[in-house]
């Protein structure tokens, strides 16, 4: 059990950021200390070289008020003052041949390097060298300078107390790392969990999502990073999908209960035809009917597919650049005549050019409808008023008003609803799909539609669509 739950930890995202960023602090932590390493190694040898050249400008100065002979006893005495062990000193001619030193017993490993003296010889400038004892750690630092006319010093100073603060410096440094990368990996668990959290969140409720409960929603911490923009486009979709399940499931319903009626009346018409029918005429009369209902119903189903897909996405407009001025105009002109046979007047106040980009197919069913509409509830010998202006240099206003029987209270919020029709629209003729299709084409080219109604006096519909500079 315990091994399953170590092993599914291992292949988590937490557990890839941790090892990164344990990983990471590990590297550059290194890079610091190769960094301070060469720092500190530079300066011990930097500051070991100054010394030997200060002892060897000590020399030099006695070479020249006291002779070789002063050098040669200051040279033992310094190298016994400092420990034989320490240091050591060579007199060498131009040659590179030993003349006199210091007790090389400790040191007669080191040998006399011809190439510094050469160097040295044509430069004219110390050399330093570092060289190493066998079955020794540390280095031996050596410099190589003339003290005086055709007089060669080789100067020799054992790096080993430099060499163990440098072995305790790698000790105190690998113990201080691996006690960090301990640290650096809680604390890397720990934000990787916080960083995460919202992510599980999501993943949760997805699963409460996909048990059938479409209600819940990740909880947004208004901290506006990464993870709360993942929650509220999450949520977003949510109630997208929301939406989308509650309208199928309303359309679903209302179909059921839509296409109750005319497929009763198609089988009461053809019940009674073949029960009491004697004649063809009754017949034929009876494949009408039947031919007419089948006709509302296809287009009830057809107008309610385009509803579902347009929301939905699922259409792709046709979009191209139209003037809505023309189109409103050229569907009064087609109105003008159901409307006369009522005796209503319909005015059409839509002057100039007014672009916009949209599905002409759309735009010219959309205003149709609400035409329609208009024409349906107005009583005789009143005006429908049509109207197309622009809102702004970047949106028009298309405005259907009539003088009708308008809406009650009770009745505007819903009347965009798919076939929801007022109790005084029941009598008349419809589906109840032409203002949530008009709905539908006004929202998805970017706009919308509203309504103002006062009972018993009309109503004035408003589509406001963006258009393309005028």
């Amino acid at each position: 059990m315990f091994l399953k739950k170590i092993n599914s930890i291992r292949h988590t995202l937490a557990f890839r950021l941790t090892l990164w960023y344990a990983g990471l602090f590990m590297l550059t932590s290194c890079v610091a200390f190769l960094f301070f390493y060469i720092l500190i190694t530079s300066v011990i040898r930097d500051r070991t070289d100054q010394d030997l050249l200060s002892e060897a400008r000590t020399l030099s100065s006695i070479l020249k008020v006291e002779g070789i002979d002063a050098v040669q006893r200051q040279v033992i005495l310094e190298a016994q003052a400092a420990g034989e062990k320490k240091i050591f000193f060579r007199l060498l001619s131009f040659g590179g041949q030993q003349f006199s030193s210091s007790n090389m017993s400790y040191w007669r490993d080191i040998g006399i390097g011809k190439l510094a003296i050469n160097q040295l010889i044509r430069e004219k400038r110390p050399v330093f060298d570092s060289a190493s004892l066998p079955d020794r750690k540390h280095k031996i630092r050596v410099l190589y300078t003339i003290i005086g006319r055709s007089i060669i010093l080789q100067l020799g100073q054992s790096m080993e107390n430099y060499t163990r603060f440098i072995e305790l410096f790698r000790k105190i440094f690998v113990t201080t790392m691996a006690s960090l990368f301990v640290f650096a990996a809680i604390v890397g668990w720990f934000m990787a969990r916080r960083a995460v959290a919202g992510v599980e969140m999501v993943t949760q409720t997805a699963r409460q999502i996909s048990e059938g409960r479409l209600k819940e929603r990740v909880p947004v911490k208004k901290h506006q990073d990464e993870i709360d923009q993942l929650a509220i486009t999450f949520n977003q979709m949510l109630d997208r999908i929301q939406t989308l399940v509650t309208g199928i499931r309303e359309m679903s319903d209302n179909i059921a209960h839509e296409l109750k009626s005319p497929i009763t009346r198609i089988r009461g018409i053809s019940e009674v035809s073949l029960t009491t029918g004697a004649s063809e005429k009754e017949y034929e009369s009876m494949a009408a009917s039947t031919i007419e209902e089948c006709d509302r119903l296809l287009d009830m189903i057809n107008t309610m597919l385009v509803i579902s897909k347009t929301e939905a996405g699922v259409n792709k407009l046709d979009t191209q650049e139209m003037d809505i001025a023309a189109v409103v105009r050229d569907a009064c002109e087609l109105f003008q005549s159901p409307a006369e046979d009522k005796d209503l007047r319909l005015i059409c106040d839509a002057p100039g050019n007014f672009s916009i980009s949209g599905d002409n197919r759309l735009i010219q069913r959309m205003i149709a409808n609400l035409l329609d509409n208009a024409i349906k509830y107005t009583p005789v010998g009143e005006s429908i008023e049509v109207a197309v202006q622009p809102q702004n240099t970047h949106a028009v206003v298309i405005t259907v008003k009539d003088n009708g029987v308008g809406i009650g209270d009770e009745d505007i919020s819903r009347i965009f609803e798919r076939f929801y029709r007022c109790d005084p629209s029941r009598s008349q003729a419809g589906t109840g799909l032409g203002l949530s299709f008009a709905r539908t084409v006004a929202r998805v080219h970017g706009g919308d539609i509203a309504v103002t109604s006062i009972p018993n006096q009309g109503s004035t519909f408003t589509v406001t669509l963006p258009g393309i500079g005028f």
